[in-house]
């Protein structure tokens, strides 16, 4: 079988942040990488799927709602794929920084926490989400877009 493009990243190198995963015509893959990979200890399942509500959401209610393809976790518990269609880089950075803060400071109920409308409705985790996400807003206080690249080994 051929190798698929994410195993060609150096995980050895890599650390916490948001990187252009890859380019696929209109489509962009972004990888946001909460936890070091490799490096315990890495994201707990209720709190990722917490995020996966919150974010998906927030951006599927933007104003670039027409341009999110996709945001969920990666099997490897360290992070999340994003993937938008015809945004900017800086329009990416702004948008993910502006999830992970309403995230981070989430409180009420957790959309599409029920039984009808989620298939594993029960495990959620507001208040570890809300740490990872405000641990995440603090890596990307300073980033730039020239930071989003991987770095090579």
């Amino acid at each position: 079988m051929k190798r698929i493009a994410s195993f060609e990243v150096d995980h050895t190198v890599m650390t916490e942040g948001l990187y252009l995963s890859r380019r696929d015509g209109d489509v962009d893959t972004w990888d946001i990488r909460f936890v070091k990979p490799n490096t315990p200890p890495f994201l707990e399942m209720p709190a990722v799927h917490t995020i996966e509500h919150l974010v998906a959401t927030y951006v599927r209610n933007s104003e670039y709602a027409d341009h999110v393809v996709y945001f969920g976790p990666m099997g490897c518990r360290t992070g999340f794929y994003f993937l938008t269609r015809e945004l900017d880089d800086a329009v990416v950075l702004e948008l993910v920084r502006r999830a992970l803060t309403f995230t981070a400071s989430f409180d009420g109920a957790i959309p599409g926490v029920s039984e009808v409308e989620c298939g594993n409705w029960l495990e959620h985790d507001l208040p570890k989400a809300k740490e990872y996400a405000a641990r995440m807003c603090d890596v990307l206080k300073n980033k730039t877009t020239a930071d989003m690249r991987y770095t090579k080994g």
